[in-house]
């Protein structure tokens, strides 16, 4: 009989029980786990103030877990890294600057060949009148026919020899009556080697289109000729002429920090700082106080018009001891203006390129007419 009740007792136990109340399944929870404290909160039923007690102490320390899970688990997603940076400041040496005028020649270096030409040309107006009558005479006449005339030189300088082949020299029997008839109506203007041959001829409408061609074209020759006939070195071209102020770092610019040079194109050309071995020019601060600040003249009033019909300089920022190439690396400054000019140098020491910021233009009030300044300042 024994047996068969403990089969009996032990036939109504299932293998899943599901408690009566959740009263009872905390209470089976808090008898049977091991987190400390938790019997607490059933032994201690009989006094209130004590369950209280272990309750809040226990929901604090579940709530401090779960805290501690989320901190671990934002600072996993977050991947900080640590990284350690150093920085090394030493002085740069400055760059150099090179600048033109945009209007390139004054008029006191070529006015004694302007003179010569002048005079050169009202004689070849003189020698076009006389040769003109000699053509009318001709037409109203029969004359017979002859060789064409004889031509002769008119002599510029020593240096600049130009045969008057443009004019032919008076003979009113030299010439037959259908070269008459053309010639009074288009005038030829031939252009030829030093030697007077292989010529091009060009026809004109009218003799004085003719003569202002013929005048541009030996006042070009002159100006193309300009460093051969004029030493622009020891000339009275100074550099007060294009910069009015030079400043750098807060110091006046001494004579030794520029070098004159002509250019075939934009006359003469000042570069700054071309060697880069004078510590004057050691960039120690980034900003544009500390860089170099021009004043700088574009006027036109003693300058050449047909050469040039814009007023302005021509800034290339270059490394030291490099040719200006400013056909290609070159920007413009316009006059009345301030521009600011910003200089980055990347890359390693010795072969670093320079890269220019964006311009920063504003407006100037009270600047003397004709004058336009320039800064430039380097930043790291």
């Amino acid at each position: 009989m024994e047996q068969e009740w403990v089969n009996e007792e032990r036939g109504d136990e299932g293998l899943i029980e599901f408690y009566s109340s959740f009263k009872d399944m905390f209470e089976f929870f808090c008898k049977n786990t091991t987190i400390h404290g938790t019997i607490r909160l059933v032994c201690s039923s009989s006094n209130r103030m004590k369950t209280a007690f272990w309750t809040l102490l226990f929901l604090a320390s579940f709530g401090m877990l779960y805290w501690q899970f989320a901190l671990l688990f934002s600072q996993y997603w977050t991947y900080p890294v640590i990284m350690t940076m150093s920085m090394h400041s030493e002085p740069k040496m400055f760059p150099a600057i090179t600048l033109c005028n945009l209007d390139p020649y004054r008029f006191g270096l070529v006015s004694e060949k302007l003179a010569q030409l002048d005079q050169m040309a009202e004689e070849a107006i003189a020698n076009f009148l006389v040769w003109l009558s000699d053509i009318l005479t001709a037409h109203s006449l029969d004359c017979p026919h002859g060789s064409p005339t004889a031509r002769t030189e008119i002599h510029l300088t020593p240096h600049l020899t130009t045969p008057s082949n443009i004019f032919y020299s008076r003979s009113p029997l030299g010439c037959s009556c259908m070269w008459t008839l053309i010639s009074s109506l288009l005038f030829f203007y031939p252009q030829c080697n030093a030697t007077g041959g292989n010529c091009f001829y060009k026809a004109y409408s009218s003799g004085v289109d003719t003569i202002q061609e013929w005048y541009r074209f030996h006042y070009m020759n002159i100006m193309s000729q300009l460093p051969l006939i004029i030493n622009i070195s020891s000339h009275e071209e100074h550099i007060q002429n294009l910069v009015y102020s030079c400043q750098y770092d807060g110091e006046p610019c001494r004579e030794s920090d520029y070098i004159h040079f002509h250019h075939q194109v934009y006359g003469s050309c000042y570069t700054f700082n071309r060697e880069g071995t004078d510590l004057f020019w050691k960039a120690t601060k980034p900003g544009i106080s500390y860089g170099l600040s021009l004043i700088l003249k574009a006027d036109q009033n003693d300058r050449l018009p047909l050469l040039s019909t814009v007023a302005g300089v021509q800034v290339m920022i270059h490394n030291h001891n490099q040719t200006p190439f400013l056909e290609h690396e070159w920007f413009d400054i316009r006059p009345g203006i301030v521009t600011n000019i910003g200089i980055r140098q990347v890359g390693r020491p010795g072969s670093a390129a320079l890269f220019l910021l964006p311009a920063f233009f504003q407006p100037v009030l009270g600047r003397p007419e004709g004058k336009d300044g320039v800064v430039v300042g380097a930043q790291d």
